[in-house]
């Protein structure tokens, strides 16, 4: 005789259907349990009764021979599903799913990797659903019929709070066959589910010998209920489509269950689903919520006293009992909490309602539980480079010209293209050379889910970073992120991502005039061309570019650096002086420098030229010696001549001097000039610009200070350790020597 069959329609992730889905199973002691899922990943649901697995986990199915066509099924704690397989583990009944195996879904969707490509339980999208209000929207009809604006108030209230846990799924079952008898009938994918979990039922039914459960979406129990015909089933699943699939189980997010985040069978709130699950069995489940609440809020450092939670308790039961509801829900709850604890500030709300509403759990699989590609890929890499993942920091100083060395920099630059920051690199070494990195190394555990959504990218750690940095690059259309993505792909050690960047650099660098932009370009450039010491790969397509892009920039910049504003002027300052430093890094031909140079020369001969931008383009030709000390004493005299406006002087001596204050110690005319200007301003002009006076300053340590104040003093350096003006001082000495003495000691006395 076939087995006796019991249909619990449930609401995916609903901790109301969970509790009563226990309570039904632990009074019907099946020795069968079927689970809406794929048939094909059945041999995984024990280990969900794992007691190293921590929900929330996925089941993440992929087509083995392109694993960026992937499919997840996440699962919670008060996930119906996950707590019946656990149930059927612990009570030792068979477990399998039922529902069209993985590899129907993945061979639908086979060479289509557009999109988000996680289908999770419960969603559909089906055309036929989309035309038929009662398919898409079920629960949204019987709540509209009962009275209420939305769903998922109706279906919390007269299911998921039902006190009678025996008729809940009976009525369930009478609303759903009223529904379906009045929406169209299923078709293509939906008819091909439910004809092929009718089969596994029936299949169930003949070797079973007790009662037989199955745990399914609410929608699909009338029609697995219904009497077809096994050929008529059979039929329906004839040509579909199939493709080589694994499977496994990977860790989830909480934030990735919220429906906000695009998951069609979410939850509004996983924090308090999650809530609900874990209070049960308590009576007063809303106080603790509410005390969970003050809990956060004073961490956050609000004040929020134990007499506001107590009025905020009896405020949420009245507004659910104005709402003719069973209980206070966290909607209820939200507003007593504003009203009592954040005395009617939403703002303070919203600065905690991500943590408590949404969480940020993280899920935990077995060790012995078979991986992704990437996160096999990644256990295998760090076996081979000796790098034990540890959630503590630790430093890790690399040799580049060591293989060991060159290796495990290779694996964290491509993790970090992945975005799974393993290691932040903290110093380049720079100051040691091409060949040393400093890494700080600590691994979180969400770092394996961004694993995993990395799959769409490709199989191995190598791949995807490849193929996401190849994304990002033509996706880019400014120079100089795209130069600091070409130099991340060098330094990845991705060869075909590399010669993608310097080919989009080169046409979009001939297509621009943008002197912001080419300026920018240029010093990750230099930096790839630093790097081709270290690491394989050729740059000499770069080496070729990077000339041209300075010659394009000296055109461009004179122009460019005309009547700007301050922030303005900024701006292209630093891109100016950033250009400096990656001209001399790269060594150039010297023809190209001189046209650098003779384009820095016409910034301070163009009397439009913001004073700020002539100021540096005037200091950088001094440092490289392509102009005199007496000629920049006699063009810094020229600028701050007392004819000039104080604010224009002021701006070129903050171009020139601004970290170069050594220069005055040791240049008699430059220091001259300087003093001079000084003693030409008035006493508001000078208090006013102090502050960008000190700034220039500033780099100089005490030492060097003092041998500076020695110099403007005419002294030896063997005077007074320590300089400060008395009362008097002023009529002793020059104004000019008073106002270097006050630059100097940060005093107007």
């Amino acid at each position: 005789m076939a087995a006796e069959v019991s249909l619990f329609g449930i609401r995916h992730h609903g901790p109301g259907s969970a509790r009563r889905l226990v309570e039904a199973l632990d009074t019907l002691r099946p020795v069968t349990v079927l689970i809406e899922g794929p048939v094909d990943a059945s041999h995984l649901l024990p280990m969900l009764a794992d007691p190293a697995m921590t929900t929330p986990v996925a089941l993440l199915t992929y087509a083995e021979d392109d694993p960026a066509n992937a499919c997840f099924f996440p699962l919670a704690d008060y996930s119906p599903e996950y707590q019946a397989a656990r149930w059927a583990v612990t009570h030792g009944a068979e477990v399998r799913f039922i529902d069209l195996p993985a590899s129907d879904r993945l061979g639908e969707r086979l060479g289509d990797h557009q999109g988000d490509e996680s289908i999770e339980i419960g969603k559909e999208q089906e055309a036929v659903a989309d035309a038929d209000p009662i398919a898409r929207d079920p629960i949204g009809v019987l709540a509209m019929a009962a009275g209420y604006d939305d769903g998922e108030s109706w279906w919390t209230d007269v299911i998921e709070e039902n006190p009678a846990s025996a008729s809940v799924f009976a009525a369930v079952a009478d609303a759903m066959t009223a529904l379906r008898s009045e929406a169209a009938p299923p078709s293509g994918r939906d008819a091909a589910r439910e004809a092929h979990m009718r089969i596994e039922i029936a299949r169930a039914t003949k070797v079973s010998d007790g009662p037989v459960a199955v745990v399914c979406g609410a929608w699909h129990v009338p029609a697995l209920a219904a009497k077809v015909s096994l050929s008529a089933d059979r039929a329906l699943l004839k040509g579909r489509p199939k493709v080589k699939t694994k499977a496994t189980w990977a860790p989830w997010t909480a934030p990735r269950l919220a429906r906000e985040c695009g998951y069609g069978a979410g939850v509004v709130a996983p924090g308090w689903c999650a809530h609900l699950w874990d209070t049960r069995h308590a009576d007063d489940r809303d106080a603790i919520w509410l005390a969970r609440i003050a809990r956060v809020m004073r961490e956050h450092g609000h004040f929020v006293s134990t007499a506001s939670v107590i009025e905020a308790q009896r405020l949420g039961h009245a507004l659910a009992a104005l709402r003719t509801r069973p209980h206070p829900g966290f909607e209820e709850l939200r507003e007593a909490a504003i009203a009592c604890l954040c005395q009617g500030n939403r703002d303070i709300w919203d600065d905690i309602a991500a943590e408590l509403m949404i969480g940020s759990a993280v899920g935990v699989i077995p060790a012995d539980t078979p991986l992704a590609p990437l996160l096999e890929d990644l256990q295998r890499q760090q076996k081979a480079t000796r790098l034990k993942p540890e959630a503590l920091e630790r430093v890790l100083t690399l040799d580049l010209r060591s293989d060991s060395g060159l290796a495990r920099s290779t694996l964290l630059h491509r993790l970090d293209v992945l975005d799974v920051p393993w290691g932040r690199l903290a110093d380049a070494g720079r100051s040691r050379g091409t060949f040393r990195e400093n890494w700080i190394l600590a691994w979180q555990p969400e770092f394996a889910v961004c694993l995993v959504e990395n799959l769409v990218h490709g199989s191995t750690i190598a791949e995807a970073a490849n193929a996401k940095l190849t994304e990002a690059m033509r996706a880019e259309i400014d120079l100089g992120p795209l130069a600091e993505l070409v130099r991340g792909a060098m330094m990845a050690a991705l060869p075909h991502a590399t010669q993608t960047g310097i080919a989009l650099l080169e046409d979009r660098a001939a297509l621009t005039s943008d002197c912001q932009a080419l300026l920018d370009a240029m010093p990750p450039m230099a930096d790839i061309l630093r790097y081709g010491e270290a690491r394989s790969g050729t740059v000499a397509h770069l080496a070729g570019l990077m000339p041209r892009i300075v010659v394009q920039a000296s055109l461009a910049f004179p122009y460019a650096a005309r009547n700007l504003d301050a922030e303005a002027a900024g701006s292209l300052r630093g891109a100016i002086l950033a250009a400096e430093g990656a001209i001399q890094l790269a060594e150039l031909a010297p023809d190209v420098v001189a046209t650098w140079h003779a384009a820095l020369r016409k910034l301070f001969d163009d009397d439009q030229t913001t004073r700020l931008i002539a100021g540096s383009a005037a200091r950088l030709l001094y440092e490289a010696e392509e102009l005199s000390a007496d000629e920049a004493a006699l063009l810094l005299a020229r600028m701050l001549s007392p004819g000039a406006p104080v604010t224009e002087a002021a701006g070129y001596f903050e171009g020139f001097l601004e970290g170069a204050g050594q220069r005055l110690i040791h240049d008699a005319a430059l220091r001259e000039a300087v003093d001079a200007w000084l003693s030409t301003l008035e006493e508001e002009a000078f208090v006013a610009n102090l502050p960008l006076f000190r700034r220039v300053f500033s780099a100089l340590d005490r030492n060097e200070r003092r041998r500076l104040m020695d110099a403007a003093l005419g002294r030896s350096g063997n005077g007074a350790r320590d300089y400060r003006l008395l009362p008097g001082a002023a009529a002793i000495w020059p104004a000019h020597e008073a106002r270097v003495i006050a630059l100097m000691t940060g005093t107007r006395q």
